[in-house]
């Protein structure tokens, strides 16, 4: 299976040491098997240390022998066992690491989940009405390789070095745009447009809608966003 990596450098040497800890299945190296996915966090990560962006490209096989050396740990769907496990690993009152996993593999709890997340640990939403909002949501997809054993099972293939679908021309000065009209800084634009449905419809090459004016793609953004 072709597996990506995004982030905001080259990834040439996988240093687990340096990965951040609290994340949803620990303190790890991630990847995804939607490029779409790893191509929208390098260019929001890329945005924010002002670099390109880069997606790294791996082969992982699952097999026999990769289950033979190591304990895996995988997560088909948005459940209970999956919350308990996200909320584990981002207690930061938890030792690290949380698990003895070598691989744990299983859904996303991007920037909406977490905030629902913290809605439930308040106490205002009961766990099962939280997991009924998540059978709505996007389908998202990570595997979280936690120690030097695991990592034996990626197979470099090489960097993406571009985002592709030529949205550099389009984005710098929709950017700009975003930050005056909303009056926020680079950060939040960046974050408002590359998490958007307009973003995701621009990446999408065959939409050909990177062929169109930055000012036509801005309008779609802005009746998105109700702006």
């Amino acid at each position: 299976m072709k597996v990506y990596h995004g982030s905001y450098v080259k990834i040439t040497e996988i240093d687990l040491s340096k990965c951040k800890p609290n994340k949803d299945f620990g303190k790890d190296f991630y990847v995804t098997k939607f490029r779409r996915h790893a191509e929208t966090w390098a260019t929001i990560i890329g945005r924010k240390y002002r670099t390109e962006g880069f997606v790294t490209e791996f082969d992982y096989t699952e097999s026999d022998f990769a289950r033979s050396i190591c304990k895996v740990k995988r997560f088909d769907d948005y459940n209970d066992e999956w919350l308990d496990f996200i909320v584990m690993n981002r207690d930061k009152n938890v030792n690290s690491p949380a698990h003895d996993y070598d691989i744990v593999e299983g859904p996303v709890a991007d920037d909406k989940i977490q905030t629902r997340i913290g809605v439930f640990l308040k106490g205002d939403i009961s766990k099962q009405d939280f997991l009924q909002e998540l059978k709505y949501h996007e389908e998202t997809h990570q595997i979280c390789f936690c120690t030097v054993n695991s990592l034996q099972l990626l197979d470099y293939v090489a960097p993406i070095n571009d985002i592709p679908y030529g949205i550099s021309h389009i984005g710098e000065p929709l950017l700009e745009q975003l930050m005056l009209d909303n009056r926020i800084d680079e950060t939040q634009a960046t974050e408002l447009f590359y998490t958007s449905k307009t973003f995701t419809q621009l990446a999408d090459e065959s939409s050909e809608l990177y062929k169109r004016s930055w000012t036509e793609i801005y309008e779609m953004l802005k009746k998105e966003i109700g702006k």
